[in-house]
């Protein structure tokens, strides 16, 4: 076994998207992407509450990419043009695959809303190669207790094996593509080993904590946050300086052009124009705004 060295270190500094301020580790000046990994948001905590509800997103589309939410805090209700109207709860993983076309909506449900409460997620977009970016759309809802889990041998740390394999251990998400992605809670002390395939990109992010990484680098939250690897090894290393939670994502590359606008992931200019054509005449569907 070798260990992965690491590319960059980055910060996951505050961005503004129209009226929700959030964290954006990807892309950033110095990042543009991981591919397969075109963006990751880390949005909340927000206060949630009848006369305070800034995580709110109506009805949109999407095509070519899958969106994928990692709901930390809260409750979400998921809709959209398939049919499927999905409570998300804390800890679960909605992954949705746009491919040809899907309008959503979500944020939090009319219950949460009314007693009040604290929103917080992740929203990662994973790109789709050319030949499977008009494949059907689809949707997957995973629930927290239903993860595979991997335990350290200290007992410290949880890893929630949501797609992919980590020690023979299986996620329940079904991907398109080759990926691991993988939610750790670890406890102060805790000691794992991370181990992933040397063809992959892969990624680390701190949500929560304080963690040093292969023995020296240290993330913390408002410094160094995420964490890209080489592809020069099979395996990383963490240890909780406290308690801490982090996101591990990793993906064969596609090593194909890219070309995005809004909510479009595509691999020309003249696709993306086709995209929107196609929204416009209701080719990905209808959604009701409520």
């Amino acid at each position: 076994m070798k260990l992965n060295t690491i590319k960059r270190v980055g910060r996951s500094d505050m961005v503004n998207m129209g009226p929700i301020r959030l964290r954006q580790p990807l892309p950033t000046q110095q990042i543009e992407m991981v591919d397969p990994f075109i963006l990751l948001h880390h949005y909340g905590p927000y206060e949630i509450n009848e006369k305070s509800n800034p995580f709110d997103l109506g009805p949109h589309p999407h095509r070519g990419f899958e969106p994928i939410t990692f709901l930390v805090q809260g409750e979400q209700l998921h809709r959209d043009s398939l049919g499927n109207n999905s409570v998300v709860k804390a800890g679960d993983v909605q992954w949705t695959t746009a491919g040809r076309g899907i309008i959503h909506a979500e944020g939090p449900t009319k219950d949460f809303v009314k007693k009040g409460g604290t929103i917080e997620g992740i929203q990662l977009w994973l790109n789709l190669p050319a030949k499977k970016k008009m494949i059907e759309a689809n949707y997957q809802h995973s629930k927290y207790e239903d993860f595979r889990i991997v335990t350290s041998e200290d007992g410290k740390v949880e890893t929630r094996i949501i797609a992919g394999e980590l020690n023979q251990i299986y996620g329940k998400i079904a991907t398109q593509t080759p990926v691991n992605t993988f939610m750790i809670e670890a406890k102060e002390g805790g000691e794992q080993t991370i181990s992933f395939p040397d063809s992959h990109q892969g990624m680390l992010y701190l949500l929560k904590g304080k963690v040093k990484v292969n023995g020296a680098r240290t993330l913390e939250l408002n410094k160094n946050q995420m964490i890209q690897f080489n592809q020069d090894g099979d395996h990383f290393t963490i240890e909780a300086d406290e308690k801490s939670l982090l996101l591990f994502l990793s993906g064969e590359p596609f090593n194909e052009p890219v070309s995005t606008y809004g909510p479009y992931v595509m691999n020309t200019q003249t696709e993306i124009m086709e995209a929107m054509r196609d929204y416009q005449m209701g080719k990905m569907g209808f959604l009701p705004a409520s």
